[in-house]
Order: structure tokens, then sequence, then C-alpha cells
């Protein structure tokens, strides 16, 4: 039985957040009891395909992979991450479906989804492309599931303006048509953004003397054939976004990987390959991922730093820092994992692991500052050979060494990366990626408590952002093991040299070059005639191109929340003001805006750790978070009204 009149739902960005809303709408629609259900229309408005949206479309190159095994991510709640949700009609997270594909192959799955499908595991990590395929499926099922009084909507086109209207608002679509909602979800998903002032630099230097620039992008919207072969090709940036440019000009161009006799990768290059030349703050990539059978390790328990010491402040009615409250357990939490992991691994700690263990906790558990000497000593007594770790120098394997020439820090950073793809091997008898598995799983922790004003405005600005956000993510948040054997096969080839750490990157008026340097590094400059930033376009609401995004700015009907630095001086964050969950907009005025509701990338100014999916069967208050904010905003739309 319908009763009420029909309520409409605009839902702007049809990627995985919109995505999960409309599926949270569906599955809440109809887990309502008889009588209860208005005739719910809801208008996805992407012009990319929805369920994959930009970033994952299923034609990109398969060569893109994802920086999680398949065991992770999920669109819809399942397992933990459904406790206390209405049930999904679509019950699958992406393992889920690729086991269910493996054995019962959809008809709508390519030839090269099905060969890619015949040898991924559980703890592989899936192309972005075959993830845009269950993106695509996930939405297919919804619609396909939809009864009677309930709609989906796709306008293949983008939203230009968004208005208030006497009843909702009035969504002006760039094909000329307009809707009137009675509610809209902001599920913008990334977007194109201002160059920063470097960039302007480098792109007009580019327009003056000829050269190519390439500012940031996603990588399956460029087009690498533009990139000529054995010509040098300079790389800002050595994180995620480099391996799809190293992947893309190697093995893209019909080069191939194979082991030698020791075991170690060879690459076997065509000639069409250019020279790349990368450089980053680091001087080095980011960090493989240890192969695990989980998303994190099972050796890995925190004692410190958990939700309920870390909301333990809040009970205190204290709001706290991060690096004087936060930090501190975290840290004990990872020199805890390192040290436990070495006594654990024969041949590498003490003569009585299990007493060492118990002394250990003992030491970290000692109150205020005096943790770190009783560790030292106990150390020093029993473990006195054993390499120490310094966390916070993991980001820096380079500091304070100077280089004669590039060779000398090329044949410096290859030791480097061929001992990163070996400890990532031991996996969990590892014990540096044991500590980072546990500052990865601390990071989830943190996640879930700081959200939603949980950490001063200075700590989240200069603390969490400003120095823990980079170290985390360079450590953990990196490739599969096998990108980095491939960097080192490429370096030894000599498709790949590296520029060294703080480079700067200039355009030399005289010879009408870019220029990349490092203080650090002697000798000859690296010089080229094409640049490529290998980076996203930055997360930031004021410095976005969206044309939406920049009316509604300019209107006053959302805006960029403010938080206070140290000094008192208010600096514009990089998301959107909203209220706690279920994250209403905030108006210029500073006043709530009703049934206007942001999800994803634009609560980076209440959430950590935005663009990472939903971890499956996570609990929906720590992993699973963005689904539960899909829930929140989806119970306030269909309660709206009744």
């Amino acid at each position: 039985m319908h009763t009420g009149r029909n309520q409409l739902v605009a839902v702007v960005g049809a990627g995985p957040r919109g995505t999960s809303v409309t599926e949270r709408l569906i599955s809440q629609w109809d887990a309502l009891p008889d009588g209860q259900r208005r005739p719910l229309e809801i208008h996805l408005i992407d012009p990319e395909p929805p369920g994959p949206g930009h970033v994952w479309r299923p034609d990109q190159s398969r060569l893109f992979l994802m920086n999680t095994p398949s065991l992770f991510p999920s669109v819809v709640p399942v397992g933990r991450a459904a406790d206390g949700l209405a049930p999904s009609v679509v019950d699958r997270s992406f393992n889920d479906w690729r086991t269910e594909m493996t054995a019962t192959p959809a008809p709508s799955l390519s030839a090269g989804d099905l060969e890619e499908l015949a040898r991924l595991g559980g703890s592989d990590f899936p192309s972005r492309a075959l993830y845009g395929r269950y993106l695509q499926w996930t939405y297919q099922r919804l619609v396909a599931h939809c009864r009677d009084g309930i709609t989906v909507t796709h306008h293949a086109t983008d939203a230009l303006k968004l208005a208030r209207a006497s009843s909702g608002y009035r969504v002006a679509l760039a094909d000329g048509t307009a809707l009137i909602a009675d509610a809209v979800v902001l599920a913008l998903g990334h977007l194109p953004a201002q160059l920063n002032p470097e960039q302007d630099a480098l792109r007009d230097g580019a327009a003056r003397y000829s050269l190519n620039y390439w500012p940031p992008a996603v990588p399956a919207d460029i087009d690498w054939t533009r990139i000529p072969a054995r010509k040098p090709v300079l790389i800002r940036g050595l994180g995620l976004n480099f391996f799809d440019v190293m992947i893309q000009l190697s093995e893209g161009r019909g080069g191939h990987f194979a082991p030698d006799e020791t075991g170690r990768l060879q690459y076997h290059p065509t000639g069409r390959e250019p020279l790349l030349i990368a450089a980053s703050r680091r001087g080095v990539p980011y960090r493989a991922k240890a192969q695990l059978d989980s998303y994190l390790p099972r050796s890995v328990s925190l004692r410190h730093c958990t939700v309920p010491a870390l909301r333990s402040f809040a009970g205190q009615g204290i709001r706290p820092g991060f690096d004087h409250d936060i930090w501190p357990l975290l840290h004990r939490d990872v020199l805890g994992t390192y040290y436990a992991t070495m006594a654990r691994v024969a041949g590498a700690g003490p003569a009585d692991p299990d007493a060492f263990l118990i002394r250990l906790h003992a030491a970290l558990d000692v109150p205020g500052p005096g943790w770190a000497t009783a560790l030292e000593e106990l150390l020093a007594e029993e473990m006195p050979a054993a390499p120490r770790l310094d966390v916070e120098g993991l980001a820096r394997p380079f500091a304070g060494r100077r280089f004669a020439d590039a060779q000398e820090y090329q044949e410096a950073v290859l030791p480097f990366l061929d001992a990163d793809v070996d400890e990532s091997v031991r996996g969990e008898d590892s014990p540096l990626k044991m500590a980072i598995g546990a500052m990865n799983a601390g990071r989830t922790v943190i996640k879930t408590v700081v959200a939603d004003g949980g950490l001063t405005d200075q700590a989240w600005m200069s603390e969490l952002r400003g120095w823990f956000e980079p170290l985390v993510e360079g450590l953990a948040s990196g490739p599969p093991a096998v990108r980095i054997a491939q960097l080192a096969a490429l370096a030894r080839a000599g498709v790949v040299r590296f520029v060294g750490p703080n480079p700067q990157f200039t355009i030399d008026a005289g010879t009408g070059r870019f220029v990349a340097s490092s203080p650090w590094v002697d000798g000859e400059e690296a010089t080229a005639s094409h640049l490529v930033d290998a980076m996203m376009p930055p997360n930031r609401a004021v410095d976005s191109l969206s044309p939406l995004l920049r009316q509604l700015l300019e209107d006053g009907l959302v805006r960029a929340k403010v938080m206070m630095a140290e000094d008192g001086a208010p600096v514009t964050s990089a998301g959107l003001d909203v209220t706690l969950p279920p994250y209403r907009a905030i108006d210029g005025a500073g006043r709530e805006q009703p049934d206007l509701y942001v999800i994803g990338l634009q609560l980076a100014s209440v959430q950590w750790g935005t663009a990472i999916a939903a971890e499956a069967h996570a609990p929906a208050d720590a992993g699973g978070r963005t689904l539960r904010d899909a829930d929140g905003i989806a119970a306030a739309i269909l309660t709206s009204g009744r």
C-alpha cells in the first residue's frame, strides 16, 4: 500500500558514495511496514555510468590496480557493517561478488573480466576496472530489485545549479531540464581543481616554451600515447598515481616482466618506453603493502590506541590534541608490535620471548613520558643488537645524506626497494611491516574517534593532517609488493631514474626545458620537455572547478568549514561545513539547510580518510563508516515530512 505524494530525491554523483546512498534508500524503503511507504523517486545525476562513476569506469586500463586487496572493499553493508541496519537488497561485498562471478559468471562480464577473475584471489589486488564492474553490477541489481512504488532514474548529464524552491530544491541540469527535489544529496566525489601557484607556473611556462605539462588528473583520463618513446619525462610524485604512470608507460607499451634465476624481476623493454625521471619529497615511493590473508595483520592487537582509550578524553571533558594525547598511545602500539614481532621470529629476539613480551608490555604501560625510557632500558638488556625503530624517520630514509651524483642516489634507492619487497613477502614475520600494520590499525581507530569535532582545530590541521597523514599514507597506503618489484626492475633496466628528496621543479628560460633537482644530490640536473604531475586533483572545496560547487559557494547555499589555527587566525579548511550526522549542509550565514546532505570527499573537514572505501564486514562505526553515513542520510530523507 502506498501513502502520500511521491517523494523525489536527487543524488548528485553516481559513483560509490552515490550508489551507497541509493542502496540505503531502497533497502530502508523496502524494510518499511506496509502502509508507511510513500512512492519514492530517486534521480541519480552524473554524466558517468551509475555505480562506477568517473574513477572506477570498467573500460579503463586493467593495468590500473586498486591499493586494497579483494577482501577489503564494499559499497553495501555486509557482515558486521550491517548490524543494526536495514538488510541490504544487494548483500554482496566485492569479494562476495568476485566469488560468485568466478563460479557463475554474469553475461555482462567481458573477456578481460573473466580472465582477471580466474587468477584473482581474496588477498590479491584487483584492477580498478573490475571493481568498477562490481559497482555497475550492484547498481543494476538495485534497479532490478525495485518494486512497485519506487523508481530509479539516471540522468547522464551534469547538475549545473541548485537553488531553494518553494518546496525543496530546484536542480538545473546541463541538458536543459530541471528537477524539483524534496531532498538533495551531494555525493560529488573527485572534482577538477584549480592549480596551485607552482603548478600554474609550470603550466604557463610550458605554454611559453612549447613544452608538455600534464596537471593532476585521474590516470584513466590521460592520453598516454602523447608521451613519446625514448624521451625523458619528469614525473612529480611517487605516490599511488606514480605507479599508474610507471606501468602504463612500460608494460602498457608492450614490455614485460619476468623473474631471473634468483627470482628477482627483470624488465624486458620494447624500445617504446620513455625515460621516467621521478621525484618526491621523500625521494622514494610509498612502501608496499605486506602480503597477508587479511586486511589488517592477524598478529596485530592494539593495547593503547583503542576506541575506549581515545573516547576517555571526551569522558573527562577534554578535547584532545593529536601530538600530546593520541600519538603517544599509537606510538606505543607501533613500537610494541615491532619488538614483539622481532621476539616472535625465530633467531631474531631474546632467549625467552614470552618473558620478554611480559616485560615489554610492562614498559609500554609506564604512564607519562617514562615509557620511552623504560622501553630503551629493556631493549638494552634483552635485545642490545636489535635495530631500533624510528617511526617518524621511516618517511625520510635518506635524511641528512648527500649524494655525489644521480647514479650514487640510484644505487642507494635500489637496495631500499629490494628490501621493501623482501619485507612485504615476509608478511606477518616482518617486524617492520607489522609495525606499519599497527599504524594502519590505529588509523582506523583514530578515524572513528576524531570525526565530528573530536579533535582540536589546531591538532586537526597541523598535527593529524599536517605530519601524521603524510607519514601513515606513505607507509600504509602503498601499492601491492609487485609494483615495487617492478619499479626496481625498471630502474635496473634504465627506464626509471630518481632525482632525490625535496625536489625542485622549474623551467630554465635559457634552454626552454623543465628542470628537476634535489638539494641532496649533486651533479647534473635532470631536464625534459615533458612533465607529469602524478597526483589526483586536490580535494579542497574552495579550489574546485565544479560549476555546481562553485555556484553553491558563491550563492551561499553551502560554505567551506573555517577552523582556528593555533594563533587564533581563521583558516579555510578543505571540506564543507556541515551539521553532525546526517551531515546537512550549513549555508553562508551559518544556518542548517534542511534536506541538503553531503557525503564523501567533501566531508574532509569533519572526517579523516574520506577517500578510503568502506571495509567489508567492519563495524559501521569503524571501517564501514561511509555506509553508516549513507544509512543516516537515507533514514533522514525517508522520515522527513512523514
